[in-house]
């Protein structure tokens, strides 16, 4: 599968996640304006799943209509809370917020719950990630042959020639036991588990409400530093830069040529991401550093199971 469909794949896929997710609303007075917890300054989230934990929370929602009355208190949820919501809320979203308030009963903060959860997710997905990962390690044990076969066909654009050159490229990949289609299993999770996270975040007061190493977990670090003047939000956006470079580096392969586009791909996306980091929650974003430090480790293993392939 050529990079092309890989990518038509993945818009599909997120596209169908989309259509299915119940969409987080933001909590509006009466003139359409967004009501933001004047301690944090964060948006509230008018479809929430829970009561919030805040009085002064609390007085805000009960004066913009919000039927508290009618949710169960966040201690108290559990996943048929609120009954059936549509198939992304109800067998994706509740079920995640409700491992999360389990595990913040234990551990007794929700960033350390939101660490551990995802912690557990990717180890249960670690065999499934593990083989993606080794994807790239395969096509560079491959490279040598695989920059000879470009050469071979270099110029040639005939439909013979094309033929040829894929059913010889195909025939590398089998040798090697590479997998085209496995580069876009990591994809096709992270895709739904990233909005599913959002979506229980966002939705969840007792998760936006919360705290962790003096990080306000519903206050995204724009808010954090321009609105508030906490200039330490910053060092989560950097974290999640570095954190994504470092994932990208060692996952990247090294079969593309010198004049290919996608050779900046790693330099886009960081910032990209970053730029994202600002505007994502704190607990949003220690979800994103913790997938990405546990994919480094899982790179690095990967690495060094290299010489057996």
């Amino acid at each position: 599968m050529n990079q092309k469909n890989k990518r038509k794949m993945v818009v599909l896929f997120l596209a169908i996640v989309l259509l299915l997710t119940g969409c987080t609303t933001v909590l509006k007075t009466e003139d359409k304006k967004v009501v933001k917890n004047p301690e944090t300054g964060q948006s509230l989230t008018e479809n929430i799943l829970c009561k919030p934990t805040n009085s002064k929370v609390e007085d805000l929602y009960e004066k913009n209509g919000v039927d508290l009355a009618a949710l169960p208190k966040c201690s108290e949820f559990s996943v048929t809370s609120g009954g059936y919501e549509g198939l992304w809320t109800t067998f994706f979203v509740k079920p995640l917020a409700f491992i999360i308030l389990f595990i913040q009963r234990f551990v007794g903060n929700a960033g350390l719950a939101l660490i551990v959860t995802s912690i557990a997710l990717r180890m249960i997905l670690y065999p499934v990630t593990l083989k993606t990962a080794m994807q790239s390690e395969l096509i560079n044990k491959a490279k040598p042959e695989l920059d000879r076969l470009e050469k071979k066909y270099e110029n040639k654009n005939d439909q013979e020639s094309i033929m040829k050159k894929s059913q010889e490229m195909t025939m590398i990949y089998k040798k090697y036991n590479i997998n085209p289609i496995s580069g876009c299993v990591y994809s096709l999770i992270q895709i739904p588990l990233f909005i599913a996270f959002l979506e229980a975040i966002n939705r969840v007061p007792a998760l936006f409400e919360g705290k962790f190493l003096g990080f306000q977990l519903g206050t995204t670090p724009s808010v954090g530093v321009f609105n508030n003047g906490q200039w330490w939000y910053l060092i989560l956006a950097v974290i999640v830069g570095f954190t994504t470079y470092l994932s990208f580096s060692l996952n990247k392969t090294t079969v593309q040529s010198e004049n290919d586009p996608m050779k900046n791909m790693t330099n886009i996306m960081t910032g990209m991401i970053v730029v994202m980091g600002l505007f994502m929650s704190s607990a949003l974003n220690i979800y994103w550093i913790t997938t990405n430090l546990f994919t480094i480790f899982q790179n690095l293993v990967v690495k060094r199971r290299r010489e057996v392939l």
